[in-house]
């Protein structure tokens, strides 16, 4: 699923280059770090002017954040077995792919307003140490995000991007060692009666999350 987003995202980055053309459009290249669901960074490539009257600009993004994974024990007993002990070690991450659309909300186009889908792969990682146990919780979730930016500039070719925004992921699947937990309650070798409800307040997959980034864009022309 992830290679074929990135093959989607890849698409539409060459068709709004064949739009118009590359000389015609303008594109820009991003790097930010912050705060978007965990600290991380972003990598971005931006295009406006693609097409022809059309008032929207359009972007494509790679996102790294991590975080804390959720309850380390919880998850053990849920997704594992009822050991206890061992020194907790543990790891949250997120790769995040988007899709924005932005519109421009004054004339001289230094702020935006920019929306579109999500696609994000959360990995937790739970060590217990002396115990030798150690897992992963992971799932794959679709989502909308929101948001304002505004650019500023530094020199012809630079400026300075703040963006202040909100993700929401929609509840997926849960996977952990032999054992998924299903929103729809389609479980697979779920531990004692526990729930998709157990297994989502146990581990701190991506749900209405924040995202406040600052990054430097450059203008890689018409």
């Amino acid at each position: 699923m992830i290679n074929q987003f990135r093959l989607i995202l890849a698409g539409i980055l060459l068709l709004m280059m064949g739009v118009s053309g590359p000389e015609a459009a303008d594109f820009r290249s991003a790097l930010a770090v912050g705060h978007d669901g965990g600290k991380g960074w972003n990598l971005s490539v931006t295009a406006h002017d693609f097409a022809a009257g059309f008032p929207l600009g359009a972007r494509v993004g790679l996102g790294y954040s991590t975080m804390d994974p959720g309850n380390a024990a919880e998850a053990r007993r849920i997704f594992i077995n009822d050991n206890q002990g061992g020194t907790i070690q543990k790891h949250g991450s997120v790769l995040q792919f988007t899709l924005d659309m932005l519109y421009p909300l004054t004339s001289a186009s230094e702020i935006y307003l920019y929306f579109g889908p999500r696609y994000a792969s959360f990995t937790g990682n739970y060590k217990f140490i002396g115990n030798n146990e150690d897992f992963d919780v992971t799932s794959r979730l679709w989502g909308i995000g929101t948001g304002v930016e505004s650019d500023f500039s530094i020199s012809s070719k630079f400026d300075l991007v703040l963006s202040a925004g909100t993700n929401y992921f929609f509840s997926s699947v849960l996977y952990g060692h032999d054992t998924s937990y299903s929103p729809s309650g389609e479980n697979i070798n779920p531990r004692r009666d526990y729930s998709y409800q157990d297994a989502d307040n146990a581990v701190n997959q991506p749900k209405f999350e924040l995202r406040l980034i600052a990054g430097i864009s450059y203008h890689l022309g018409k």
